[in-house]
């Protein structure tokens, strides 16, 4: 038995050297320390061993078992340090990588945010996900308003009253502001806002609104306009006209609608246009209540100005939808 172990330890260890890659490496495994392997069976001999010689042959079919399964280990290593596929050149001249640039929406936020800030505006947050009071009563909204209807928001639950909402506008933020800061204040906010549109060229169930409020003694609409009138010579060019049309929101009074002539490309020429880029107004009366500032003693300004359609403006993009397919080739041309 003893002689057995010696001649199967030369064996096992002179096949392991002509081992010459890993799937052979595993059929060695299998046919020498498998569970049905030979050492296996060597072991399952030691039954047949008379009594006296089983400790002198135990111990040998440990040291054979130790010997063979060192040296599978280290022919198992020496695979694994071998590198798969082709081998890399390390003298050739690397790739050359491409830089990576400002999305072209987080540009326009940027622009926005630093202009406004040299007006005075200090950025204000909120979260997305709003309660009714925030995001229509403190706004005025009544409760038979349409827009407070499933059909034109994100709520969560089945139920509609008094259940979450993904925030519809960032005058959410307002509020906020005006229920935790004193007047006179000075803010802007920016973010994500949820409507449940149909997606076409103009339209998308996500974009971004930058929101102001300027709340002093005497404020006026001649301040407001001059705000808006300044913020887009100073954003779009010194060549930027704006102009304010006679609208209707529940959170100011008066209201308006804010239009920028653009030049515009029809049919392969320029062609100077009225395009809409947002709503402002003087804070409600009732909106300053419902945060607890007095009416009578303060007065403020707000507007509301979509971001997409901003940047779409700027950049002479003509679908919004292309703002977030995430084209390397559409966003490299803003870099």
């Amino acid at each position: 038995m003893l002689a057995e172990l010696d001649s199967m330890e030369q064996e096992a260890i002179s096949e392991l050297a002509t081992v010459a890659d890993a799937a052979a490496l595993e059929a060695f495994r299998v046919r020498w320390l498998g569970a049905n392997g030979r050492l296996r069976a060597a072991m399952d001999a030691l039954k047949t061993v008379p009594k006296d010689q089983k400790p002198a042959v135990g111990k040998r079919v440990n040291e054979v078992k130790a010997a063979i399964e060192g040296v599978f280990n280290a022919r198992k290593d020496a695979f694994a340090a071998v590198p798969k596929g082709p081998l890399v050149d390390v003298t050739e001249p690397g790739l050359p990588m491409g830089e990576g640039a400002r999305h072209v929406v987080a540009k326009t936020i940027d622009g926005i945010v630093e202009v406004l800030g040299r007006m005075g505006f200090s950025v204000a947050d909120g979260p997305e996900l709003e309660d009714e009071w925030h995001n229509f009563n403190a706004l005025n909204i009544p409760e038979s308003h349409p827009a407070r209807g499933p059909a034109d928001n994100f709520f969560l639950g089945g139920e509609v009253a008094g259940k979450l909402l993904l925030r519809t506008q960032t005058s959410t933020v307002q509020i906020r502001a005006m229920e935790t800061m004193k007047p006179p204040l000075k803010i802007c906010a920016i973010g994500r806002v949820y409507r449940p549109d149909a997606h076409d060229a103009t339209h998308y169930s996500m974009f971004h609104q930058v929101e102001g409020l300027y709340i002093d003694r005497h404020v006026s609409m001649v301040d407001l306009k001059t705000t808006l009138v300044q913020f887009a010579k100073a954003f779009f060019g010194p060549e930027a006209e704006v102009r304010l049309r006679p609208s209707f929101f529940p959170f100011t009074e008066p209201s308006a609608e804010l239009d920028m002539k653009m030049k515009i490309i029809r049919n392969g020429k320029p062609e100077w246009k009225w395009i809409e880029l947002g709503g402002c107004g003087m804070v409600d009366p009732n909106v300053f209540r419902a945060v607890g500032i007095d009416p009578e003693e303060w007065t403020g300004f707000a507007f509301g100005l979509g971001i997409e359609r901003v940047a779409m403006r700027k950049y002479g993009i003509g679908d919004i939808r292309l703002l977030f397919e995430n084209d390397a080739r559409f966003l490299r041309q803003f870099a």
